[in-house]
């Protein structure tokens, strides 16, 4: 997608079709608003919360948005969330957000006091789950050449007391991602770790404290949509190195 905006627009280059997107998790925070910039800019976006009446009342009223309410651990659901894009796309999806994600216990339990089916739930949902997704996505995808970000956390590369059951899952999808951006180097893999923000998981990771102090989500947009339009090369990105290093000089192309 040619730009000098760093802002991937909502239609392909090749063919004039619009772009689509799935986003996972898109109820309330960073899901919520990657789906209303990508709206803004002339995306299709197909969305997932496990609470309809949530995700509902969320995307209401925003364009190009077609909301998928289930629960992303549901294979039957997953299908139906890549069928519907593949659908909308003509036989192409140009972006999967992997977005979803369980904590786990709150307060988050130690490693050795780690409720064994609890754990389990966390990588279902932050790991298998989001490896369905893409298996399912896979074909339309390669047609789009297209981005796959999987959301990441600091958890995933640093040994927090008390995040072992998130971080570990978080790990898993990291290495999940670049094994994937091997095997399919026509595709841009990223996992993305988008920082601290003030949402409400973090907010259950740290019950009864004050996270006023951290960043809106959608603060963290501006430095997904310049991902998504310059597409380096596949890895881990942190949305803290991509606000302070300078744009690329040249346009962006996919």
């Amino acid at each position: 997608m040619a730009t000098t905006t760093h802002v991937p627009p909502g239609t392909n280059s090749s063919d004039g079709t619009t772009a689509v997107a799935v986003v996972t998790g898109a109820s309330r925070g960073l899901g919520l608003a990657l789906t209303r910039e990508l709206s803004k800019r002339g995306w299709t976006i197909v969305v997932d919360a496990r609470d309809a009446d949530a995700l509902s009342a969320a995307v209401a009223g925003v364009p190009g948005v077609h909301a998928v309410p289930g629960d992303v651990t549901d294979d039957r659901h997953r299908r139906q969330l890549v069928s519907t894009a593949e659908r909308l796309g003509c036989g192409r999806i140009d972006l999967l957000v992997n977005n979803a994600s369980q904590l786990g216990p709150s307060p988050q339990p130690l490693l050795d006091d780690y409720p064994t089916d609890e754990l389990g739930r966390v990588f279902e949902v932050n790991v298998l789950a989001p490896l369905a997704l893409i298996r399912y996505s896979l074909p339309w995808l390669i047609s789009a050449r297209g981005v796959v970000v999987d959301v990441s956390s600091d958890a995933a590369v640093q040994p927090y007391a008390g995040w072992g059951g998130y971080g570990a899952s978080k790990a898993a999808l990291d290495h999940a991602s670049a094994v994937l951006a091997v095997e399919h180097p026509d595709l841009r893999v990223y996992a993305f770790d988008p920082g601290d923000m003030r949402t409400q998981m973090h907010q259950d990771a740290f019950p009864g404290e004050d996270i006023s102090d951290r960043p809106e989500p959608g603060s963290v947009v501006p430095a997904l949509l310049r991902l998504l339009a310059e597409q380096p090369p596949s890895g881990r990105v942190r949305a803290l190195d991509l606000a302070e290093t300078e744009p690329a000089s040249s346009e962006a192309t996919s």
